[in-house]
């Protein structure tokens, strides 16, 4: 499974590039705006760090003008990913932008049958949202589980991008539903790496290591005896 991050910030993208385990990145248009700066060249200092898909949103809500903003995403670097709302509109984008060989990602997912619907027109990726499930008293990692059933036994190449994860658990359960890729805040990803034990058994190590260091150099340092 990939691990994408779901931020437009420059910094945390750099940050976890360096941890060698960044896959790509997803944003849309509130992260954008959260950044305060020029769309364009930030994507194009994002693609300096990955070299997977960043995925883009459009903000037309008719097929034709998704499509001109899809034109003009694609060639700010050559990994744009274009993202489209689940809507009859943003589908028909799909189709004609899959036929002018434009990677398409279809956003706000939030049921398996519109994730169907993502992969007839030919979707790239298709977006389940989890944690907007969740709060609402839906069960979201539901609707990954069963868009990856479906996806798969029909053979769709479309890949389940789990998106909105808010926690650990959620990675957890995403990488347990076979989704193709995770998608998360930075915070996420951090805690990732976080376990009590990992903490303690690297500080007790490091306590016995000093300890040795210590006993080596007062044997060292300790005089000579008489004759």
């Amino acid at each position: 499974m990939r691990l994408f991050l779901d931020t437009a910030n420059p910094d945390q993208i750099r940050t976890a590039a360096s941890w060698g385990i960044l896959d790509g990145v997803t944003t849309n248009p509130t992260l954008m705006a959260r950044e305060g700066r020029e769309p364009r060249e930030l994507v194009r200092e994002i693609a300096r760090w990955v070299s997977g898909p960043i995925s883009v949103e459009t903000t037309s809500l008719d097929a034709e003008g998704m499509i001109q903003e899809a034109r003009e995403f694609v060639g700010w670097a050559p990994n744009v990913v274009v993202k489209v709302p689940m809507t009859p509109e943003g589908l028909r984008a799909v189709v004609a932008l899959r036929g002018e060989g434009i990677r398409t990602n279809v956003t706000l997912v939030f049921t398996p049958v519109q994730a169907l619907l993502a992969a007839k027109a030919g979707a790239t990726f298709v977006s389940p949202f989890v944690g907007r499930l969740d709060d609402i008293g839906h069960v979201g990692m539901d609707t990954v589980r069963q868009a990856v059933e479906i996806l798969r036994r029909y053979g769709f190449p479309t890949q389940v991008l789990a998106a909105s994860l808010r926690h650990p658990l959620h990675v957890l359960e995403a990488a347990r539903a076979g989704a193709d890729i995770a998608t998360m805040p930075f915070a996420t990803m951090e805690q990732l790496f976080r376990h009590p034990l990992t903490d303690q058994g690297l500080e007790r190590f490091l306590a016995d290591w000093r300890r040795l260091q210590a006993e080596l150099s007062s044997r060292t340092a300790a005089p000579a005896g008489g004759s």
